[in-house]
This record gives structure tokens, sequence and C-alpha cells, in this order.
């Protein structure tokens, strides 16, 4: 566990981490465990360290002790029409990507990995669809091997060659296992889960909140590794409006309410940086002259429009339609229609799209049209149909989309398929 890392090794992984992350030149050192290019479906890492003189955790976080609940059918909080094809996806997902001991499997990784990202989004489809089971041992897992010295978040990138190989976290993963946690103590009348929820939440508001022109917002990971004098690194696909609400209602310590407003108003100001009105994947804002700047190249984080810019859509659209989100809508109506002319025009939207809206590359991504499938139908109903019948249901086979290897494409066409209204007896207390 990355808590008996000698302080040696512990050097080792921050180096490492900070390639990964674009921190450090790709020449700057040996490159194990890297990340795969920006254009492939991944999980940014996120990163920190712990900020030195942070308190320390006596012990690492334990896994909530529940009973399980008799009521064991699959089953969706709310009723919809794509009801057997989630549970008949899910199970095929269970037994493809989730090994017997509960760790998640990126086949599509170079070293076949695992990512707090993967934990967090089994345990968010775990609780929607009733599997306690599957939630129970995801979780555990990932407490006993993903945790970190000094906190309750995970490291985000794992493998069974040689464990944990980057010890910084990644707060989207973090955002959604609390999520997680929280809707599962409700569904399933548990306080421990909702406990280990409001410890990784003090540590998550801790250390990854920032000030970006006099506006709070929830960086990519620790203040250490995203704040610097001269740049503050983002990451838009991370914001999540619906979850801060839900903090807000298990922790008033921190004002989760807060970065709300201000998340919305940053968002529009880093999509506005797109000529095209695109959220890029990554974007930095220079604190003295008060601007967002894209990534030098050469970083393996980009500053393109692709796979992590993709989940801005989803994360948006789930406050619209949960919460009835004002910003949300206009931010949605404001943005999409570009997309959706693209639609109309050719059929296909490419998988990477500059921020002056230049297709980069000639394929297209089936987690792209998952994204886009719930909020279209909000600007063009005709072209959501489309989406739907031929990208969504045309790339679903033997309960899984895009083949056996592809965990990201599944997991976020499974969520863009559950039903719009969300979990309604699960997002109030």
């Amino acid at each position: 566990m990355v808590s008996r890392l000698a302080s040696r090794q512990w050097a080792v992984y921050l180096l490492i981490g900070a390639t990964c992350l674009g921190l450090l030149p790709p020449s700057a050192t040996a490159q194990p465990g890297l990340p795969p290019p920006p254009v492939l479906p991944p999980n940014s890492g996120g990163g920190s360290i712990t900020v030195p003189g942070s308190p320390l955790n006596a012990s690492p976080p334990q896994a909530p002790s529940c009973p399980q609940v008799a009521d064991t059918d699959l089953k969706l909080v709310s009723s919809s029409a794509n009801a057997s094809l989630l549970k008949r996806s899910w199970k095929a997902y269970g037994d493809r990507f989730i090994h017997p001991d509960g760790y998640v499997i990126d086949y599509k990784a170079v070293d076949q990995r695992t990512t707090s990202e993967g934990q967090a989004y089994a345990m968010l489809r775990a609780v929607m669809i009733n599997d306690q089971a599957t939630f129970d041992k995801t979780l555990a897992w990932a407490e006993a091997n993903l945790d970190r010295p000094g906190d309750s978040l995970w490291s985000w990138h794992w493998n069974t060659a040689s464990g944990i190989q980057d010890p910084h976290f990644a707060t989207d993963s973090d955002v959604d296992a609390i999520t997680a946690l929280i809707f599962a103590a409700r569904r399933w009348d548990c306080q421990a889960y909702e406990d280990l929820a409001k410890q990784k939440l003090d540590d998550l508001w801790r250390l990854a909140i920032a000030d970006i022109q006099g506006k709070q917002f929830l960086l990519p990971g620790d203040r250490a590794a995203f704040q610097k004098p001269n740049q503050v690194v983002v990451n838009p696909s991370y914001f999540a409006p619906y979850a801060y609400r839900l903090f807000a209602q298990v922790d008033q310590k921190n004002n989760w309410n807060s970065l709300i407003g201000d998340g919305y108003g940053l968002l529009d100001d880093i999509t506005a940086f797109s000529s095209a009105g695109l959220p890029a994947d990554w974007l930095a804002f220079n604190p003295q002259t008060e601007q967002f700047e894209t990534l030098p190249p050469g970083r393996r984080i980009q500053s393109d429009y692709s796979f992590d810019a993709f989940r801005v859509w989803w994360r948006v659209g789930l406050d619209a339609n949960w919460n009835n989100s004002a910003p949300a809508k206009a931010y949605l109506k404001k943005h999409l229609p570009t997309l959706a002319e693209d639609w109309r025009e050719d059929k296909t939207i490419k998988a990477v799209i500059n921020l002056d809206g230049e297709d980069q590359v000639e394929y297209e991504a089936t987690a792209q049209y998952a994204m886009l499938y719930p909020v279209m139908k909000m600007v063009d109903r005709t072209a959501a149909f489309e989406i739907f019948k031929d990208k969504l249901l045309g790339n679903y086979s033997k309960s899984l989309w895009d083949g056996e290897d592809a965990y990201y494409t599944n997991n976020l066409a499974w969520f863009a398929l559950l039903p719009p209204q969300g979990p309604r007896e699960l997002l109030k207390p």
C-alpha cells in the first residue's frame, strides 16, 4: 500500500506521476506506466501528493461493514424502457471487466490497468441497479489497494504487475465514488456508507479547492500539483454540479453549494475560449494575465475537445435533468448546436476536434455519442433519436458496446441510457 512506501520509492512515484500529468516533459525521465495518448479514452489522472503540514489520518479508512439487503433483484430506482438492456449489459460488464477480487480492468490500456475512475464507475452503476454485493466488493478492494498516506482519497493508477503506479488522486473519480456512497447509504439504509463519504468530502475540500478569478473551483487533483503561481490547470469535465448539491446535504462543514454558481461561470469562460464553443479536455489559467491558455504541445494532457471533454455534456445534463438547473439548460442550449449541426450535415461527429472546430481525426467515438444522446434531446430531438438508433444501438452487441475491451465506452453508454429523471428517491435525504 502507498502508506507503507519508503521515502525513496515515494519520490520515484512523484516523478513518474508528474510526467504522466504533463507537469514534466516526457523526456525528463523514463516512462513506465504512462497513460495512453490523449486521443484514447483516458482516466487522465488527477494530481496530488499530500500538502506539507496537512493533518494525517491515524490509519487508512476501512470499507464500511453494512448488512446485505434481502432484496437482491437487479432493478433501477426509476422505471425505464431501457431496464432490460441495462440489466443485461451490467451483468456482461461485471463478467468481463470486474475481477472476482473486486478490481476493474481496462483492457485497452497497455498495462491493463485499474483506475480509481473504474472503481467509482462500478460503484455508481452497482447502486443504480441494486447490486450491493458488487458495490461492496469494488469499494472494499479500492479502500485496501488504492489508499494514500494522509487522506481517504484513492490513488488513480494500479496494475497487477506492481501495484500502485501513480499515487496522485483524480477528483472526478473521488466525486463519483462519494456520490455512489451517498446513494448507497439511502438505497440500502446504512449510515456507514455516508460516514465514509463525509470523510472523503472533507479531504477533497481540504486538498483540491482553488480560487480562480475570484471563483471557487474543484481542481483535477491536489493544489500542490495543479495550482502554481503562473498557471492553474483545469479539466472542465470534472465539474459535477449535481454532485455538489448532493454533497451539501450531508456535509455542512464545507460550502459545496458555492462551487455551483462559480463553476458555471468558469465553465462559460472556459468554453468561450474556444471559437467553436466547445469545452476542452484541459486548459491552463494564467493568474498573471487573467487569461485561459492552451497547454503547450508535448504534454500528455492537451487542449482539444475529445474523450475527457465528452463528459461535460453528461455532467451538466445530469444537473439539468435531476435538478431542473437553469444555468445547466442555458449552457447546453448555447453550446450543443455546433455539434448538432455537424450531425445534421454529415451524420457523424469526429472524436477529436480542436478548439477552432477543426476535425483532428477521421474516426468517431461511441463514448461521445453516449454523452451527447441524453442532452441532444434539448436542442434537436431528431438528431438525438438518430444518435440513439445508429450509434448506441448500432454499436451494441452481445450486451456490450464496441466489443469486449471497451471499458470506457461501456461505462459512458450505460450511464447515458439511465432514466433521465434520475434516481428520485436517492436525491433527497
